[in-house]
Protein backbone atom coordinates (compact mmCIF):
# COMPACT_ATOMS: atom_id res chain seq x y z
CA UNK A 1 0.00 0.00 0.00
CA UNK A 2 1.32 3.44 -0.86
CA UNK A 3 0.94 6.73 0.97
CA UNK A 4 0.60 10.13 -0.65
CA UNK A 5 1.42 13.48 0.93
CA UNK A 6 1.35 17.21 0.34
CA UNK A 7 3.64 19.53 2.30
CA UNK A 8 3.59 23.33 2.08
CA UNK A 9 5.90 25.75 3.85
CA UNK A 10 7.55 29.15 3.60
CA UNK A 11 11.23 29.94 3.75
CA UNK A 12 12.77 33.19 4.88
CA UNK A 13 13.59 35.31 1.80
CA UNK A 14 17.32 35.04 2.47
CA UNK A 15 17.20 31.20 2.58
CA UNK A 16 14.79 30.40 -0.28
CA UNK A 17 17.51 30.01 -2.93
CA UNK A 18 19.53 27.72 -0.66
CA UNK A 19 16.40 25.66 0.00
CA UNK A 20 15.84 25.29 -3.74
CA UNK A 21 19.46 24.20 -4.23
CA UNK A 22 19.03 21.50 -1.57
CA UNK A 23 15.81 20.28 -3.19
CA UNK A 24 17.55 20.14 -6.57
CA UNK A 25 20.18 17.94 -4.90
CA UNK A 26 17.46 15.52 -3.80
CA UNK A 27 16.17 15.24 -7.36
CA UNK A 28 19.67 14.76 -8.73
CA UNK A 29 20.20 11.84 -6.35
CA UNK A 30 16.80 10.36 -7.17
CA UNK A 31 17.57 10.63 -10.90
CA UNK A 32 20.92 8.90 -10.47
CA UNK A 33 19.59 6.09 -8.27
CA UNK A 34 16.14 5.67 -9.90
CA UNK A 35 14.48 4.14 -6.81
CA UNK A 36 11.34 2.05 -7.20
CA UNK A 37 8.16 3.10 -5.43
CA UNK A 38 8.78 6.85 -5.21
CA UNK A 39 6.82 9.52 -7.07
CA UNK A 40 7.82 13.01 -5.97
CA UNK A 41 7.58 16.60 -7.16
CA UNK A 42 8.49 19.95 -5.62
CA UNK A 43 7.29 23.41 -6.56
CA UNK A 44 8.46 26.91 -5.70
CA UNK A 45 5.46 29.22 -5.87
CA UNK A 46 5.40 32.64 -7.49
CA UNK A 47 5.99 34.52 -4.25
CA UNK A 48 9.52 33.01 -4.23
CA UNK A 49 9.39 31.79 -0.65
CA UNK A 50 6.58 29.20 -0.58
CA UNK A 51 7.42 25.60 -1.46
CA UNK A 52 5.09 22.67 -2.03
CA UNK A 53 6.15 19.01 -2.10
CA UNK A 54 3.81 16.33 -3.44
CA UNK A 55 4.65 12.67 -3.35
CA UNK A 56 3.61 9.08 -3.17
CA UNK A 57 5.70 6.39 -1.51
CA UNK A 58 5.20 2.66 -1.82
CA UNK A 59 5.42 0.64 1.37
CA UNK A 60 9.07 0.47 2.39
CA UNK A 61 10.15 3.41 0.23
CA UNK A 62 11.29 6.57 2.00
CA UNK A 63 12.98 9.79 0.99
CA UNK A 64 14.73 9.83 4.35
CA UNK A 65 16.92 6.95 3.11
CA UNK A 66 18.75 9.31 0.72
CA UNK A 67 21.74 11.42 1.85
CA UNK A 68 20.62 14.42 -0.23
CA UNK A 69 17.24 14.41 1.52
CA UNK A 70 18.95 14.13 4.89
CA UNK A 71 21.04 17.17 3.90
CA UNK A 72 17.86 19.03 2.89
CA UNK A 73 16.33 18.31 6.31
CA UNK A 74 19.44 19.50 8.19
CA UNK A 75 18.92 23.04 9.37
CA UNK A 76 15.41 23.20 7.93
CA UNK A 77 14.10 24.95 11.03
CA UNK A 78 16.71 27.70 10.69
CA UNK A 79 15.83 28.26 7.00
CA UNK A 80 12.06 28.14 7.41
CA UNK A 81 9.81 31.09 8.21
CA UNK A 82 7.45 28.78 10.12
CA UNK A 83 6.40 25.20 10.58
CA UNK A 84 5.48 23.14 7.51
CA UNK A 85 1.87 22.17 6.86
CA UNK A 86 2.08 18.43 6.13
CA UNK A 87 -0.92 16.35 5.16
CA UNK A 88 -1.59 12.83 4.01
CA UNK A 89 -3.42 12.89 0.71
CA UNK A 90 -5.47 10.66 -1.52
CA UNK A 91 -4.70 10.71 -5.23
CA UNK A 92 -7.90 11.16 -7.17
CA UNK A 93 -6.29 11.31 -10.59
CA UNK A 94 -3.20 12.35 -12.49
CA UNK A 95 -2.56 13.04 -16.13
CA UNK A 96 0.76 13.79 -17.78
CA UNK A 97 2.23 15.13 -14.59
CA UNK A 98 5.84 16.20 -15.08
CA UNK A 99 5.95 15.32 -18.77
Amino acid sequence: MSKAFVIRYEMRPDTADDNQRLIEGVFAELASKAPEGISYASFRLGDGVTFVHVGQMAEGAALTDFPAFQEFQKGFGERAAGAPDANEAKIIGSYGFGS
